[in-house]
């Protein structure tokens, strides 16, 4: 029986990695942070190893008798004055893995990503694809730098160290089992509560189901090619924000946002917040920097590659709506209206 890691386990897309790889007969070693929370992992038979993914000699222990790694670790964190330590989990953290995984003779690995280290677009106005990277010089912020880096250092090592690596790039997944929520799920619950006041008309994302981008691993390992990168999306998923936000509200039989925010004013907005506004909130900033400055462009992607060569499910965007409002309100993030 094949024996696969999985790091970031308890996370969104790692939870839903997981119940695909017992699906599929995998046995399951989830490596998840010490004490760390895990709520996706519930009742699922799996062998549970805590460590940190920066901790060599527990990342190690935690390779020992493995087939295949899937890679999910990573902290996702936009104000900049996270960058040192976003750094050191996503950079420094997949080479860790990645040399652990090199010294145990790993059959495959299937390294996360993101949509964050493809480009936004191309000299023609066409959407981006695999062969488009992002400008690590124009970075909206840590995460999205710290990706392009660690994406990057996989790519050098399987060409000059023969990684058994396939790179996936997931857009912007939503349904059940995001607990946390993500930023994207935040933006679903907000617009089903009719909280969501305005958008940015600059705005967009591919949206996707999250059990499409966990099916998305799972073919990567059976159908990927090593060294190759596959956008994980909805080839109907490219939305704008208020799009996104009346999908949202409409499951909840509630009305999306009216009024538009021009982008010089979230901006400016974002700066006071990040730089002396969330010392009055206990730490935490509403409005990060890179947040907006991702919200100046549209986050649209061609996933084409990924359904022609893996196969990669399309689940109708209006499943993927369904689904994850209904979370919400089961997790009572989402107040229903009455007779719903």
């Amino acid at each position: 029986m094949t024996h696969a890691l999985v790091t970031g386990a308890s996370g969104f897309i790692g939870g839903h990695v997981v119940r695909a790889l017992l699906a599929d007969g995998v046995r399951v070693r989830a490596f998840v942070r010490p004490k760390a929370e895990a709520p996706t992992l519930t009742g699922l038979e799996i062998e549970r190893v805590e460590g940190d993914v920066t901790d060599t000699d527990a990342v190690r222990s935690a390779m020992v008798g493995i087939d295949v790694v899937f890679h999910l670790a990573a902290r996702y964190a936009l104000h900049r004055r996270d960058s040192k330590l976003t750094n050191a989990v996503n950079v420094a953290g997949t080479q860790t893995i990645m040399e652990a995984a090199l010294a145990a003779s790993v059959e495959r690995i299937v390294h996360t990503s993101s949509v964050a280290a493809i480009g936004h677009s191309v000299a023609n106005g066409s959407l981006a694809d695999e062969s488009v990277w992002a400008d690590p010089n124009n970075t909206p912020g840590p995460y999205e730098a710290s990706k392009y880096a660690s994406e990057r250092l996989v790519q050098r090592m399987v060409a000059e160290q023969g990684l058994p690596a396939i790179a996936v790039n997931p857009s912007a997944p939503i349904g059940p089992l995001d607990f946390k929520p993500t930023p994207t799920g935040q933006l679903i619950v907000d617009a089903a509560n009719g909280a969501l006041p305005a958008y940015l008309t600059s705005a967009g994302l591919n949206i996707v189901h999250v059990s499409d981008v966990a099916a998305g691993h799972l073919l990567a390992w059976h159908r990927g090619v090593v060294g190759q990168r596959y956008i994980l999306g909805n080839l109907e998923g490219n939305l704008t924000l208020r799009a996104i936000a009346d999908r949202a509200a409409a499951v909840s039989g509630r009305r999306g946002p009216r009024r538009s925010i021009p982008y010089p004013v979230a901006l400016a907005y974002a700066q006071a917040d990040e730089r002396f506004l969330y010392r009055f909130r206990g730490g935490i900033v509403h409005a990060p920097i890179a947040g907006v400055r991702l919200a100046r462009h549209r986050m649209w992607f061609d996933c084409q590659r990924a359904v022609d060569e893996l196969g990669l499910p399309q689940t109708p965007l209006t499943d993927a709506f369904a689904e994850a409002v209904r979370f919400f309100i089961e997790q009572g993030r989402v107040r229903p209206i009455d007779g719903r």
